[in-house]
């Protein structure tokens, strides 16, 4: 393709509604645009990434042994009741009536609705297990849609169903999407790494994810480097640290006494008037799950899992209470709630309960109590794991200090069990004649997200560093000055021949300085770019990497091998 017939849209500045470097540089690349929050158009250069992606993942699916397919985005409201999750989702759901008042739903996930059709089209056992799998647009109404394609509320995902006899077929299918999943990020040329993850709204036995280290990762992964243990944070087992070193008498219980703490609202202001450390303080957060307010409780130095505490509550909704239910429930402001004589379901995190003496709000304004005590002072309702993992904590596979970092999920895989084929009715006829139910697994692998995650992990200051396998373009062919003939002659022939081969190449015939189409290559990523200039005429130019930034002169036909050996 000639770049005087292409769309290049590039900027120089930097969009003010980009915060990090893929949205930066997919914007400033020409890559997408935005049409509203959370909401975006890809542009050519851009839909041309996007297809090579697709493409990976369809060839790798369908070497599995998946078949494709394709189902509505518009879905019917019966098939999520009858799982129960129309009200799961909650407002992420997008939902709307018809001109009859019937409900329906853009679809943020099609468990349900492959259960129907597996129910419609699978009769016997001979014809399991059986994957199905689509490339298709999700609707998801974020709350806050971020980071451009990282969190938005319309975006392809490739989905994946597995449909089995037992949990073995279940266990056979799992691991061939494992391994196929492995072969797609490999392809992509993407550092990642596998980890336990919570089922979360999808439900199932087990799942995993597959992530992308990176520091604007909104999930956080831990991950020992002795036994290869990896979890995402939400689910990352959190063990009692050893309480070995207290000393006997500060083993035992001392009196409980009110301290005045005035205007001593957070943790920083209380340990540092009380003269302790965080770890001896307990917070007391109160939330409101679905039509309850129950108290979580979490060392001072800890941060409470929302995940692990919903998952323990069973509710569809769990977000922290307004301060006005706060005040009503403990009769004090906001940081000052404790345990002690608070008439709510008490959920302690394990650590609470090997703790001894410790300082808690007073459910009154201005004060807090210390020499605080489980079970003499209050009865706990539960003692679960209910904190987030942090850095250094025990490994639960090894018990050596696991590391924390951020990461991005580009995949997950779910084992479902018969969750939905219950709710659809998906029987098959066993051996026997006899009806059962389909085991079911659940896959997927988010398009725009793991382009965006190549991006994240593959740049520098001058763009984006595009793999071959998904460059826009495999190479660029500049000449100086377009206006020279035996420069344009030149860079026709290796044009020419390049195509000819099979090998993506743009000819970039602009009228520009070429300072300004070096950059413009550059920012888009293109991973090769031979340079046609005054050595034209002697049959030589100029050969660059842009991955590794190496510039060598070869003559033209050691030029055009160079680039069939890193495309075909």
């Amino acid at each position: 393709m000639r770049t005087s017939k292409m769309l290049i849209s590039t900027l120089r500045e930097t969009p003010a509604e980009a915060e990090i470097e893929s949205h930066k540089l997919l914007l400033r690349a020409g890559m997408i645009t935005r049409l509203a929050s959370g909401i975006y158009s890809f542009l050519p250069l851009g839909y041309r990434t996007f297809k090579k992606i697709e493409q990976i993942i369809r060839e790798e699916m369908d070497r599995a042994g998946a078949q494709e397919l394709i189902m509505s985005a518009l879905l019917p409201a019966e098939a999520y009741q009858a799982s129960g999750r129309w009200d799961v989702f909650g407002p992420e759901m997008f939902k709307l009536k018809d001109r009859h008042g019937r409900d329906f739903c853009l679809g943020p996930t099609h468990e349900e609705v492959f259960a129907e059709v597996a129910k419609n089209t699978i009769r016997s056992y001979k014809s399991l297990p059986s994957v199905l799998y689509q490339i298709q647009t999700k609707y998801r109404d974020e709350r806050r849609p971020r980071f451009g394609l990282m969190r938005s509320r319309e975006f392809v995902m490739k989905d994946a169903y597995s449909f089995g006899k037992d949990h073995q077929d279940l266990d056979a299918s799992y691991k061939s999407m494992h391994d196929a999943y492995c072969r797609i990020f490999d392809r992509l040329d993407l550092d990642y790494i596998v980890v336990d993850a919570d089922t979360g709204a999808m439900g199932g036995s087990g799942s995993q994810e597959f992530m992308v280290k990176s520091e604007v990762g909104e999930d956080l992964i831990a991950y020992c480097d002795i036994c290869g243990y990896a979890a995402n944070s939400e689910k990352a087992e959190c063990l009692v640290h050893s309480r070995d070193d207290i000393s006997s008498s500060e083993s035992m219980d001392k009196p409980l006494e009110k301290i005045s703490t005035p205007d001593m609202k957070t943790i920083e202001e209380v340990t540092q008037f009380l003269n302790c450390d965080a770890k001896d303080l307990v917070k007391t957060l109160l939330y409101q799950a679905d039509d309850r307010v129950v108290a979580a409780l979490v060392r001072g130095d800890r941060e409470l899992n929302e995940t692990k505490l919903q998952n323990y509550l069973g509710c569809i909704e769990l977000k922290m209470a307004d301060a006005e239910t706060v005040c009503e429930l403990t009769g004090a402001d906001v940081g000052f709630a404790g345990p002690v004589g608070l008439e709510i379901d008490l959920i302690l995190d394990l650590e609470i309960a090997e703790m001894k003496n410790f300082v808690v709000g007073a459910n009154e304004t201005g004060y807090h109590l210390i020499n605080v005590n489980v079970d003499r002072d209050f009865k706990p309702s539960a003692v679960i794991d209910i904190r987030t993992i942090a850095e250094g904590d025990i490994c639960p596979q090894c018990s050596q200090p696991v590391k924390v970092g951020h990461g991005i999920e580009i995949g997950h895989i779910f084992k479902l069990g018969t969750k939905y084929s219950e709710a659809a009715g998906c029987v098959y006829l066993d051996e026997n004649g006899k009806e059962q139910y389909m085991v079911m697994g659940s896959y997927g692998i988010g398009l725009a997200r793991t382009l965006a995650a190549i991006v994240e992990q593959s740049n520098d200051e001058n763009g984006i560093i595009w793999p071959v396998s998904v460059a826009p373009y495999h190479v660029a062919i500049v000449p100086i000055n377009t206006g020279e003939g035996p420069q344009m002659e030149m860079a026709e022939r290796i044009y020419s021949d390049l195509l000819d081969e099979g090998v993506e190449a743009i000819l970039d015939d602009r009228n520009e300085r070429p300072g300004v189409r070096f950059k413009d290559i550059d920012l888009i990523g293109i991973p090769m770019r031979i340079t046609v200039g005054r050595k034209a005429s002697e049959g030589v130019v100029e050969y660059k990497c842009r991955k590794t930034g190496q510039v060598v002169e070869l003559n033209c036909s050691e030029a055009i091998e160079k680039v069939k050996k890193q495309v075909l």
